[in-house]
């Protein structure tokens, strides 16, 4: 496997936002290091709060850990098929519309949590086992060219980015 960061070429110029909260090189370990994180963080969350939104147009708590589900499935399943070799342009996804149809709110959070283990723990059993070639090529999702390697960094970026937003604006932080 590879260690080392992806390009600014490897990856649409949106998901910078995402690997930039990378720094690291090893992505396999900020992976596996992030399900007893969000683990953590559900921890905090009272069950009256699971479903607060900080603004009406804002996803609650719920909807926010089933979201991660939804692009954990998608960002590995682009980096599953374009590890494969791929040629098919790989469809963008709306995650407003997959959040409004999944009736997050109607789950208790520590399912949704569950849930996303249970994908990101299947996405680190197929990156685990692949070479340098594998994490190198690249494939389209979206519209743009994109490697393997890319939506690994985008996938433990992506969960950052949310942990960032449940601490600084749904309050999701230790009490003192």
């Amino acid at each position: 496997m590879t260690k080392s960061r992806p390009t600014d070429v490897e990856y649409a110029a949106y998901f910078s936002r995402y690997v930039s909260l990378v720094p690291e090189t090893d992505v396999m370990a900020v992976l596996e290091e992030q399900p007893a994180e969000l683990t953590h963080m559900a921890a905090l969350v009272e069950a009256d709060r699971e479903r607060f939104r900080y603004d009406t147009d804002k996803w609650s708590i719920r909807e926010v850990f089933g979201h991660l589900s939804d692009a954990e499935r998608v960002f590995g399943y682009r980096a599953f098929c374009i590890s494969r070799g791929e040629q098919a342009f790989l469809p963008a996804f709306d995650e407003n519309a997959y959040v409004a149809r999944a009736h997050y709110d109607e789950q208790a959070l520590a399912e949704l949590l569950a849930e996303f283990i249970a994908v990101r723990r299947a996405n680190i059993a197929f990156l685990r086992h692949m070479g340098d070639r594998e994490w190198e090529r690249t494939g389209t999702a979206s519209n743009t060219p994109v490697s393997v390697r890319a939506l690994a960094f985008v996938m433990a970026g992506h969960v950052r980015h949310h942990v960032a937003l449940l601490r600084k604006n749904y309050g999701v932080v230790p009490r003192a």
